[in-house]
């Protein structure tokens, strides 16, 4: 047998064969992105909540040390930060309302005298009737 008249019949010429893994990287690298970035995100908002100050607890702290023994500043103060709770209920709203106007004499004037003591007790009562 002569090699020259021998034919192979069952190779086949080379195919094309498509790579897609430079695709396949490049979604992976944008979503390992899309993951970090959003797991950053997420680590910002968490930080930010931790570190805020709730204003209703802070103004309650200072409506709480009120310093009743000076009648003037304390009226505008009492004023000034039970405001905040003022729009919890009806109750707690006609309760401000009630106590403004019991400070309303303490406001106003170059000189005026002690706070009275109904006025203190209603003062107690407001502060005992806002949740925090």
């Amino acid at each position: 047998m002569n090699p020259e008249t021998i034919k192979i019949r069952d190779i086949k010429p080379l195919l094309e064969i498509h790579d897609h893994s430079i695709y396949l990287f490049f979604a992976l690298v944008v979503i390992a992105l899309i993951i970090i970035l959003g797991s950053v995100y997420l680590l910002l908002k968490w930080y930010k909540n931790k570190n805020r100050v709730n204003m209703r607890k802070a103004t309650y702290k200072k409506l709480l040390h009120v310093n009743l023994s000076e009648p003037k500043s304390a009226a505008y103060e009492i004023t000034k930060y039970g405001y905040l709770f003022q729009g919890d209920s009806q109750r707690n709203r006609e309760m401000y309302h009630n106590l403004v106007q019991r400070l309303e004499k303490y406001k106003y004037k170059k000189e005026v005298e002690a706070i009275d003591d109904e006025t203190i007790s209603y003062f107690e009562l407001y502060k005992g009737m806002i949740d925090v």
